[in-house]
């Protein structure tokens, strides 16, 4: 036997995998994450095309039906003013979905570049804004929200950037300690070596890297955006009429619920399980993105 003969065929190369392609196998094996997923897309296509095809107008009064229980032709019954319940239910998705994916995008938006801008430059320039942050968690968050909204009027644009405005607190601190950690790794170092800028770094090398814990909190402050907004409608301060949204269906409900019981159940449940996929689908996210899950 000859020495070519006696080399052992080599073997072939696995193909290796990114940690974004690993974190997706990982969150496929979560049902929970999964199913919520699904669950929250159907809730969004429904809400979207729905209020078309229930053949209802979501602002339609009829003072003849005033507020009937569910049938045939209204399955979710009709409100105090003979309006559609199913209709404004969806139509009202619309408005709660724009407003917690909205507000949450003035939020991403100020923490992200805020917490990255503090947590690269470092020394007393993050400290003083370090302090800033302290002083504005100090301020009761609800009450300014409801201060901006008397103040400049009840708009639902200003409604998307004032809850914005006072959420990203949190994304900035979660931002800056990740930046604070990578701000000393071969790869900065690098890009300090070759001349970049400071926005250059943080803009294409620092953010690109914390997207990870950016993307498991952003799952989480959906819902809490949503909960402030329905606690807003449901003090009179949200969305005004005819317009709906899922809190100030609540509140028309809670104001009847003894007597009309529907008008709190439907838009309740549709809140409580939006709020249920979101924090599912934050948990399952947070785990398929933790390295350390890897070496199992």
């Amino acid at each position: 036997m000859t020495a070519a003969n006696s080399i052992a065929p080599s073997e072939p190369v696995e193909a290796g995998t990114s940690l974004w392609q690993d974190a997706w196998h990982r969150l496929q094996k979560n049902r929970a994450a999964v199913a919520s997923f699904v669950l929250l897309v159907g809730m969004t296509l429904a809400c979207l095309v729905g209020p078309w095809l229930t053949g209802q107008a979501y602002d339609a009064q009829n003072l003849a039906l005033s507020a009937t229980p569910p049938s045939a032709k209204h399955w979710l019954g009709t409100d105090a003013l003979g309006r559609d319940q199913l209709t404004r239910l969806l139509y009202g998705g619309r408005v709660s979905l724009m407003v917690g994916l909205a507000a949450t995008a003035v939020s991403l938006t100020i923490g992200v570049l805020y917490g990255a801008i503090s947590g690269y430059l470092g020394g007393k320039a993050d400290a003083v804004m370090m302090r800033l942050v302290d002083i504005l968690y100090s301020l009761p968050f609800t009450i300014f929200v409801i201060l901006l909204t008397v103040f400049f009027g009840r708009n639902i644009i200003l409604l998307f950037v004032a809850i914005g405005a006072v959420e990203w607190l949190t994304m900035a601190r979660i931002v800056r300690g990740q930046v604070a950690s990578l701000k000393r790794m071969e790869f900065v170092e690098a890009a300090h070596a070759l001349g970049l800028r400071k926005r250059r770094i943080i803009l294409r090398h620092m953010i690109p890297n914390v997207l990870g814990p950016v993307i498991v909190y952003t799952t989480l402050t959906v819902p809490a955006v949503m909960l402030l907004e329905a606690f807003l409608s449901f003090l009179g301060l949200g969305v005004q009429p005819p317009m709906s949204s899922w809190g100030s269906m609540i509140k028309d409900g809670a104001e009847k619920m003894e007597e009309f019981p529907w008008l709190l159940l439907a838009p309740g449940t549709a809140l409580a399980t939006t709020l249920f996929c979101l924090n599912f689908l934050g948990d399952g996210l947070r785990d398929a993105l933790d390295v350390r899950a890897s070496k199992d």
